[in-house]
């Protein structure tokens, strides 16, 4: 069972992690190159349009990683 102090620390966890998504989606509109890299695939037919950011998920992912890398218990 959980304890109620772990409770805690799992809720304010998970409502830091919430704000910091929503600065992410309020921002990303207003980076220009998100999305828009060499290597982001874009399909645009008469009446389908078919969008993969690639590249922009791979730079993401490695800063992802670099950060929880410095930031994780040694």
């Amino acid at each position: 069972m959980f304890e109620v102090s772990s409770i805690g620390k799992i809720l304010i966890g998970s409502g830091i992690f919430l704000v910091l998504m929503g600065l992410v989606f309020i921002t990303a509109g207003k980076i220009p190159w998100v999305g828009k890299l060499p290597g982001d695939i874009i399909i645009q037919k008469e009446n389908f349009s078919f969008y993969f950011p690639l590249t922009t998920c791979i730079i993401l992912s490695a800063i992802l990683s670099l950060a929880f890398f410095l930031t994780g218990r040694r």
